[in-house]
């Protein structure tokens, strides 16, 4: 959802390639054979993973290695970058972070990717959730190309302050019990508009909303979204989408949008500038909002239910390309990182919800409580949901359409596209992103 213009992106790929050739196992070496041999391990990431405390540990366990994060913090800047060093054969990190959205599309090019099963991680499954541990499997299930980190988990963030000003209840339960339906919430959107107005809006981002919402009707009903497990394009049948952009629209019709989008200069500046009141809260956004909102949104905000129930939204795993020179230490990294422990860790620093059952059943996700969070109880709010959550599947070109889709939602917001127009333009600019 994170997007940069394309000419700009070409430039910046072509630089970060060259760049990343030199960084990527760059001595010219073969696999470790040495405990004593210095080496350098780098890790791919976007947004918050919360693991320089697991890095800190992994390299006093491990002397001799020393491990570098390249972290890129909007996905949609990422993903094309991972993309052109996978098929490349060159310049991505010994550990790549492979998010939900584009998994299917690595996941059939095994080839380009370790078999973790070489590196004795056959004996881990029972550390994941299952349909976690089947998301890294390749195809044929031949091939362990990746270890869960994260599952996306739901919930609602909402500005106390802002809530209270506008005469609204500010108590997490009371809050969760003023939206019990989406609808609901748009009333509620509409009441906080009326008091407040001005440049503060009641929603972050209508694509924030659109991807919550999507989620939670694909998780009800077929499981998919814009594409079946044929990877046949069915926006156009698919009710589940049909019903999540018809209530975006709604809450653009009502005012309670601007039209930012997420994770853009104008979504972090207007999260320190009280912009908006709420945000959809998938367990990795309480990560982002504390990274953008800085020490002064601290007690500012805390977490309630969502409107709808629950859902799922996010998630990723971690995979070793082929072209690491250490993919023995890389894939040990994998595994450190993605362990029980390394897992409560993560939730820990940046509140990444565990796939694996041991911890989100540890009473030290379960009894967290974030203070940034106005201490909210987030380890009872997400953990429990966690254990039953389904997987949606998403085609291997779902970012692209998801990205075209999002700027018609947008441009709605903004005035630019009518609300009656907007479901055919949307269908078709997301068939020519699919080449559909």
């Amino acid at each position: 959802m994170r997007r940069g213009r394309v000419g700009a992106l070409a430039i910046v790929l072509s630089a970060a390639l060259a760049a990343a050739t030199a960084c990527s196992g760059d001595d010219g070496k073969s696999d470790s054979n040495s405990a004593n041999e210095k080496i350098t391990l780098t890790v791919d990431d976007f947004g918050t993973f919360g693991y320089q405390d697991l890095y800190k540990q992994f390299m006093a366990q491990h002397p001799n290695i020393k491990v570098t994060e390249r972290n890129v913090p909007k996905l949609d800047d990422y993903t094309p970058r991972l993309q052109q060093w996978i098929a490349a054969g060159a310049g991505a990190g010994d550990v790549v972070a492979i998010e939900e959205g584009i998994m299917v599309k690595f996941k059939a090019q095994p080839d380009k990717f370790v078999d973790l099963k070489q590196y004795g991680a056959s004996s881990l499954q029972g550390n994941f959730l299952p349909w976690k541990w089947q998301g890294g499997m390749s195809p044929d299930g031949s091939k362990l190309i990746g270890l869960g980190t994260d599952v996306g988990s739901m919930a609602l963030c909402y500005r106390k302050d802002l809530f209270k000003k506008a005469g609204l209840p500010d108590d997490r339960d009371a809050v969760t019990k003023l939206w019990p339906t989406w609808d609901d919430f748009i009333k509620i959107g509409q009441q906080y508009t009326s008091k407040v107005g001005g440049k503060s809006k009641f929603i972050d981002s209508p694509e924030t909303y659109y991807n919550t919402i999507l989620m939670q009707e694909a998780g009800k009903g077929s499981n998919q979204t814009y594409f079946d497990q044929s990877n046949k394009f069915v926006m156009e049948s698919n009710p589940a989408v049909k019903a999540a952009f018809d209530e975006t629209v709604k809450m653009s019709q009502a005012g309670l949008a601007s039209g930012v989008q997420f994770l853009s200069d104008p979504w972090s500046q207007g999260l320190k500038k009280d912009a908006f009141a709420t945000a959809p809260c998938p367990a990795w956004m309480l990560g982002l909002i504390k990274q953008f909102g800085g020490d002064g949104q601290q007690g500012k905000w805390d977490v309630a239910g969502v409107p709808g129930g629950g859902g799922s939204w996010g998630g990723s795993w971690l995979a070793v390309p082929t072209q690491s020179k250490h993919p023995k230490e890389a894939a040990e990294l994998v595994q450190f990182l993605t362990s029980v422990q390394g897992q409560i860790g993560a939730f820990k620093a940046a509140n990444n919800l565990p796939s694996s059952p041991a911890a989100l059943n540890d009473p030290a996700v379960k009894a967290f409580n974030n203070p940034y969070f106005n201490n909210a109880p987030v380890g009872q709010i997400y953990a429990p949901a966690a254990i039953n959550l389904k997987p949606v599947y998403l085609g291997a070109d779902n970012q692209e359409v998801r990205t075209a889709v999002e700027a018609d939602l947008r441009a709605v917001a903004q005035g630019k596209l009518s609300a009656g127009s907007a479901w055919g333009k949307a269908v078709s600019d997301a068939k020519k992103a699919s080449g559909s």
